[in-house]
């Protein structure tokens, strides 16, 4: 039930920094920064949504937790 309420803002969040960095891809400095920072954004999004509810529900019904 945390996972429904929360993942609203955790997208939103990922969302808005993506689009940030979507910007500055097009200068040749920060180039490599801004992609590395979009990908890491969306892999952490994933893990932070899927990942952990899944590990989180697959422990509580082995009864480790």
């Amino acid at each position: 039930m945390a996972g429904a309420v929360r993942i609203k803002p955790i997208l939103l969040t990922a969302v808005s920094a993506m689009v940030g960095a979507y910007f500055i891809q097009g200068d040749p400095i920060f180039n490599g920064l801004a992609i590395s920072l979009v990908f890491g954004l969306a892999m952490s999004t994933l893990f932070t949504v899927i990942v952990v509810p899944l590990l989180y529900y697959t422990l509580a019904r082995c009864k480790w937790i």
